[in-house]
């Protein structure tokens, strides 16, 4: 039996949310005997990486768009058929919440989205995922054969197993394409993504204007994090809408999240909450993301970045 795995893939390597999901499954299947087989639409590098984080076979299939989630759907089920597969591993990521869903439909099994521990099978198969915004912890139990999760990303971490994967091109049919693309432009950044990053710093309308970003710019540069935002900053056109962080933007879970002249509406903070240590930065000592920060300054963030900046500067000299 094996554990198959849904992964994307960027520029030939599997993306970080992806790894992650490959370590999941590879330690389940150090208790339940299984084998880990990763699976990706388009093309690798070699094994793109699924080796080292516990995958015994990589199958991919280049000619098969990761866009058209339905070709995906076809190609992965039959994959899962192939390998006999009673368990499903995805990210809770954009390509994850298309494909999960297709498959446990088609299947008919069972799925919990968002899970954040390993399960529980001491009585019966039990998984724990955030609810209410990450305000509480639910147990979900499933109970059909095949069972599909889709793991948060950031959730349980990075930790390399040293397997060889043996790579293989999936052969089959995967139907008619259903999307038909007729551009792709890619932005050449070293900026890693935010669902990727894990030092994040973002900024609100306390920053007064898209004049004034420079020294947030400066700041991440300095920390080696990803730049963010929260909602009406992006909406008044200051940032990019990619970098708007929430609810209704997208949701990080860094290690280090620094907020600055952000005042935590919880929308904001449904999106952020599941960050490791949170830094605020604001003037208003009232504001509501000091109730869930790990660490707060009351102060103008024109006083206080500068200093954040040049404490950062002089640690990377000393290194």
């Amino acid at each position: 039996m094996s554990i198959v795995v849904f992964v994307s893939n960027t520029k030939g390597k599997i993306n970080k949310a992806g790894l992650e999901a490959i370590c999941y499954a590879a330690d389940i299947a150090k208790n339940s005997g299984d084998s880990v087989t990763a699976v990706t639409a388009g093309s690798l590098e070699g094994d793109g990486g699924a080796g080292a984080y516990g995958a015994s076979k990589l199958i991919s299939c280049a000619s098969v768009n990761h866009s058209d989630s339905v070709q995906v759907t076809n190609m992965v089920s039959a994959v899962i058929s192939d390998e006999g597969a009673s368990m499903i591993i995805t990210s809770h990521d954009n390509d994850g919440k298309q494909v999960a869903p297709r498959l446990a439909a088609r299947l008919n099994c069972g799925m919990v989205t968002g899970v954040t521990g390993l399960p529980d099978t001491s009585a019966g198969f039990t998984v724990k995922k955030n609810v209410f915004s990450g305000k509480a912890i639910a147990q979900v139990s499933i109970t059909s054969d095949k069972k599909i999760l889709a793991l948060l990303p950031n959730s349980h971490g990075l930790h390399e197993h040293g397997v060889t994967a043996e790579v293989s091109e999936w052969s089959g049919d995967a139907g008619a394409a259903s999307v038909t693309v007729k551009e792709v432009k890619v932005e050449e950044s070293n900026v890693v993504p935010l669902p990727e990053a894990e030092l994040v710093v973002s900024a609100g309308r306390g920053m007064k204007g898209p004049e004034n970003w420079g020294m947030i710019e400066e700041l991440a540069s300095e920390l080696g994090a990803t730049t963010a935002c929260s909602r009406p900053v992006s909406d008044i056109g200051w940032r990019p809408h990619h970098e708007h962080v929430g609810q209704t933007g997208v949701a990080i879970r860094p290690n280090l999240y620094i907020a600055i002249g952000i005042s935590g509406a919880i929308q904001h903070l449904a999106g952020v909450n599941g960050s490791k240590k949170i830094v605020v930065v604001n003037t208003d000592s009232e504001a509501p993301f000091f109730k869930a920060a790990d660490y707060g300054i009351v102060g103008d963030a024109f006083e206080v970045v500068p200093k954040l900046i040049a404490a950062a500067k002089a640690f990377n000299a000393s290194k």
